[in-house]
Formats: C-alpha cells, structure tokens, sequence
C-alpha cells in the first residue's frame, strides 16, 4: 500500500521524455525511371551508378534502413565492355547442391548464354545481401539485351539515358536531382499522383 508521503515522493520525481523517431511516410518517398545506355560501358563503371540510385542515395530523403530507390532501365547489355583479359579470365562460379557440383563459366561465354547476367550480379554484387535488397531493390532493375525494352510506358521514345560515367569522378559531376544533373526526363509518382519532375527539382533545388 501507498501512504500519502509515497505519493507526494513519486509527484516530485522529474518527468520522463520520450523521443521518438519520425520516418518518411510513403507519400514522402518520390519514385522515378532511369534509362541507361550500357553500350560499350566498363561493367564495374557502370555499376557504381546504378547501385546508389536502387538504393536512392541521390536524394535527401535517403534512409539507409528504408525502402527509397528508384526503379532503372538498363539497354544494350550484351554490348558491354570488360577491360584488359576479364572476358576470358574473369569465372562466375555457383553450385548445384549436389556432390561435385561447382560450376564455372567465363565471362564471354555467359555473354553468349545470358548477356544480362553479367551486368546484374555486378550490380547487386555493391548491395547488401538483406531483405531491402531482394525484395525492394532487385525487383526494381529491369536490364534488356537489346536496344527494346518494355516498359514504354514509364519511358516513351524520346527518353534521353542517363550520361555516360566518366572515367574520373573530378568536379562537381553528380548522378543527382536536377536539370543540371541532366536527371532522366520522367515523371515522379507521390501519393499514386504523377508529378511532372521540372517543377519537383525546383522545388528540391
């Protein structure tokens, strides 16, 4: 039992403070689509880009635990480059289960069977091996052979890709948001709305 001096202790202990943590709700989080030219691009070169904007780096809503990335369009990747000998020295190696299993195959011979394969695992390879990357990430890189893709919808014709990367990361060259990024010229889903992206980079700028 709790007599009045009890009462009047616990009355003049200090308040405690809760802080919580707000996140982004979904509305917040801005989507877009990127088209990429892979054509005669370095493979590691090529995946240094695409990596962050599937993670969604490029914005200043970017939360390392949250879902925030962009959705990446990926031509031409049986056109890609490898330098110095990696197209024959250079092994993909995986297992079937089963008792001497180990497979391997070469780079140019996994050109031949499946082109996209190379540019993927070189992709997810720089992402963490969690659950944002297999189920946010990875079902948001779309990656085509040829120069056709479908998804028409979201990138009609006309759609300039993204820069090529530059072979030195120097200056004020950024894979970012903006006009002066030179951004993919697409539409921005917020809240099941498109919003034209020219005036949500002004607004961000």
């Amino acid at each position: 039992t709790t007599g009045p001096e009890e009462t009047k202790r616990r009355r003049k202990l200090p308040s405690v403070i809760i802080l919580t943590k707000m996140s982004f709700p979904g509305m917040a989080v801005q989507r877009t689509w990127h088209l990429i030219d892979a054509s005669s691009q370095t493979v590691g070169r090529l995946a240094t880009v695409v990596a962050p904007i599937l993670r969604g780096k490029h914005k200043p809503t970017f939360r390392p635990n949250g879902d925030c990335g962009d959705h990446v369009v990926i031509i031409n990747a049986d056109k890609v480059h490898l330098s110095g000998n990696k197209w024959k020295d250079k092994m993909y190696r995986w297992h079937t289960g089963y008792p001497g299993g180990l497979k391997e195959r070469p780079a140019r011979d996994m050109l031949e069977r499946k082109p996209t394969e190379i540019l993927k695992k070189a992709i997810l390879g720089m992402l963490n091996r969690n659950n944002l990357r297999t189920s946010y990430m990875e079902p948001r890189l779309h990656i085509f052979a040829g120069p056709k893709h479908h998804h028409e919808a979201q990138l009609p014709k006309g759609t300039e890709p993204l820069p090529v990367h530059p072979r030195q990361r120097r200056g004020t060259f950024h894979y970012g948001m903006g006009p002066q990024y030179k951004y993919s010229n697409t539409t921005f889903q917020q809240g099941g709305k498109p919003v034209p992206s020219q005036s949500l980079n002004n607004d961000l700028n």
